[in-house]
């Protein structure tokens, strides 16, 4: 491992120890969305994460981080990110966003979902396709990186395609970010811009990318709890992400249980884990 103008740069090795901390944290996150249901509490989809995490021999990479006291971030419909699980009760309706993290032998990963409560009927085609949009819009991101580009391009790519196919809010506050020895890293990953600009894409460079797109206006405040992220017009968000790295055969998904391979096959890219 190096640093190229503060960027951490990973060997092939510690890329494949992040590989182990993002399968954690997929395994964890398909656990949750299939225990997403009216009746359960944030709190008890947080205890069901945890569980998975430990039992997986790794560590949650959000508890404790400034104090924050979950394993996971629970944010349900109007709420953006940052949402602290507890006793607030899921109804059919409800869209949730679940960020989760996890930490093995050093190396993290960190990836989000957004799920509906209830099945497609309850949840609604408005907020379904909001979702929609915002994972479309990641999986584009990594379609547009490659080798030798700039880290720009993966946000133009993700602005270009939610401004093709909605009128939503892209959350411009809160950004993706570099990953590997720390959670959170140098560079930031906006979701918004024009491709060509930032730091060169190199071999060895982990990122997450997280697009959070709003029904309405991106505006948006912390409330008093100084972590949720809450929507100033009341309306519904979305929130996903993956890590991913780059190899000389193309984009590896590092928390994708598939390592991406079947979502960047539909877009035409080549994908390129280095095991598996």
């Amino acid at each position: 491992m190096f640093r190229d103008r503060g960027i951490e740069i990973k060997t092939r090795e510690q890329i494949l120890a992040m590989r182990k901390a993002g399968l954690v944290v997929g395994r964890t996150l398909e656990l949750l969305r299939g225990a997403v249901r009216a009746g359960i509490t944030t709190g008890e989809l947080d205890a069901i994460a945890e569980d998975n995490i430990r039992s997986s021999g790794a560590t949650p990479s959000f508890k404790g981080y400034h104090g924050f006291t979950g394993s996971i971030c629970a944010s349900v419909n109007d709420e953006i990110v940052h949402g602290i699980p507890g006793d607030r009760v899921l109804a059919d309706g409800d869209l949730i966003s679940i960020d989760c993290g996890a930490i093995v032998d050093g190396w993290h990963g960190d990836a989000a979902i957004t799920v509906g409560v209830g099945g497609p009927d309850a949840v609604g085609d408005e907020l379904l396709e909001l979702a929609r949009i915002c994972e479309e819009s990641m999986w584009r991101g990594f379609a547009a990186a490659r080798l030798g580009g700039r880290l720009s391009d993966i946000s133009a790519a993700v602005e270009a395609h939610v401004r093709a196919n909605s009128s939503y809010g892209i959350v411009e506050d809160f950004v993706g970010h570099g990953i590997g020895s720390a959670m959170h890293q140098p560079p930031n990953v906006p979701n918004f811009g024009r491709p060509g600009r930032g730091p060169k894409l190199v071999e060895g460079m982990a990122l997450a990318v997280e697009p959070m797109l709003t029904l309405g206006k991106q505006d948006n405040h912390t409330l008093e709890d100084d972590w949720t992220v809450v929507t100033d017009d009341g309306r519904p968000a979305a929130h996903t992400e993956h890590t991913f790295t780059l190899t000389p055969q193309g984009p590896w998904v590092l928390t994708a249980l598939d390592g991406g391979e079947a979502k960047l096959a539909e877009l035409g890219v080549k994908f390129g884990a280095l095991a598996d």
